[in-house]
């Protein structure tokens, strides 16, 4: 496979990039997770989500702890070259660890963060 798309994308000083999740049937966002040339190189060649764990300092393939893979159904990268968008089919239905469909279930209401997901699976028997 070719490399040079790679060089398109606007790495930061650390090599890496943001990469948004999205489910491909629903428009919703599931995740933010960070990229770097091989989890890009990785997921492009493959077709299933890999990023970067900035906490761990290694490689993350969605879904090799819990089973809730992401397949890739199309890679996108924005006007500036600085964030990609992965458009993806969830397996499990569930993306966060926290057991919820999505990252993003706090709400600003009244000057404060409310919980507005819910957990359809506990964290505890997801993860082993």
């Amino acid at each position: 496979m070719k490399t040079e798309w790679l060089d398109a994308v606007a790495w930061d000083d650390k090599g890496l990039v943001p990469a948004i999740a999205q489910e491909v049937l629903t428009g919703k966002v599931l995740m933010v997770a960070w990229m770097n040339r091989e989890a890009l190189m990785e997921t492009a060649a493959t077709g299933r989500a890999v990023y970067f764990s900035r906490s761990r300092g290694k490689l993350w393939r969605k879904g090799e702890e819990s089973g809730h893979v992401q397949r890739v159904k199309d890679i996108r990268l924005d006007c500036d070259g600085d964030v990609v968008l992965l458009k993806v089919t969830q397996e499990g239905g569930i993306a966060c660890h926290t057991g919820r469909e999505a990252c993003f279930f706090n709400r600003l209401e009244d000057g404060e963060w409310k919980v507005v997901e819910p957990v359809l699976k506990d964290p505890e028997s997801i993860y082993r």
